[in-house]
């Protein structure tokens, strides 16, 4: 089943002062996909369309409904013409899961949002024990903003599109994408990771914009020791990065930084 396009074309009107005129804008697409285990839905996520099935495996990973990518055998898309986006997660064998316990979690999670303390703790059971991680130097970390955007493909079409990438110990990128949502495109890259046996306990990951708890969590329950992003990171973020021991930096600008949690990573 070919994904639908990442783009779209809109009748727009321009106006530069009491001028007018109408064009053809180009916009980043935004719709649902629907991820199921064993043919029971589990979540539907908004996304933008490309690389849902390493969206599937990133979120099945990043939400605990599975503890790694051997714990999935495969994913596919489910083909019908009226099925539109889903994909089927298909589980090792040996592995079970309930994904009527997790389709309440998920739901529940978007609904009323994070809940302080209570949802620390809850995340640390099922964060990985932390890897050592990879120590980089300053430079490193301010080198990534850079290098990041000029791999993004679909920002300079449409302008509305966040970015995570993850980069191995010498600063090459493994892997970028892109997304309307930015956890989405952690999602996407993690699952990249994951189905393709690099090394997720070596990496660092990058995101546009601030570092959410969403954020950190994806990364704490991942494995993923480090993350950096253009824009600050929240307090709970922060503190969810102490308590799991993963590196947190925000405001990743020009030759500056702050770092929140894990300094000890950067020499």
């Amino acid at each position: 089943m070919p994904e639908s396009s990442p783009t779209t074309q809109h009748a727009t009107v321009r106006f530069e002062g009491t001028d007018r005129s109408s064009f053809d804008d180009t916009l980043t697409t935004e719709g649902p996909v629907e991820f199921r285990i064993s043919n029971v839905p589990i979540a539907v996520l908004m996304r933008t369309p490309g690389r849902d099935a390493d969206l599937g495996v990133g979120f099945a990973i990043t939400e605990g409904i599975v503890l790694g990518p051997d714990e999935v055998e495969g994913i596919e898309p489910l083909v019908s013409p009226e099925d539109g986006d889903r994909y089927d997660i298909s589980l090792a064998e040996g592995i079970t899961v309930d994904p009527e316990q997790f389709r309440r979690n998920v739901y529940a999670s978007s609904s009323c949002g994070v809940c302080g303390k209570a949802s620390i703790d809850a995340v640390l059971v099922a964060c990985r024990t932390p890897p050592s991680g990879p120590v980089v130097s300053p430079r490193f970390v301010t080198s990534m903003p850079g290098a990041m955007r000029a791999a993004q493909d679909q920002f300079e079409v449409t302008g509305s599109l966040h970015a995570a990438a993850v980069f191995d110990p010498g600063g090459e990128i493994l892997d970028i994408a892109e997304d309307v949502g930015r956890h989405n495109a952690v999602d996407k890259v993690i699952g990249a990771l994951a189905t393709r046996s690099w090394p997720i306990g070596e990496v660092v990951l990058m995101v546009s914009g601030r570092i959410s708890f969403e954020i950190a969590q994806k990364a704490a329950v991942a494995g993923i020791p480090f993350v950096a992003g253009v824009s600050g990171a929240s307090s709970l973020a922060a503190s969810l990065a102490e308590q799991t021991g993963v590196t947190v930096c925000g405001f990743v600008r020009g030759d500056s930084f702050n770092c929140y949690a894990g300094a000890h990573r950067i020499a």
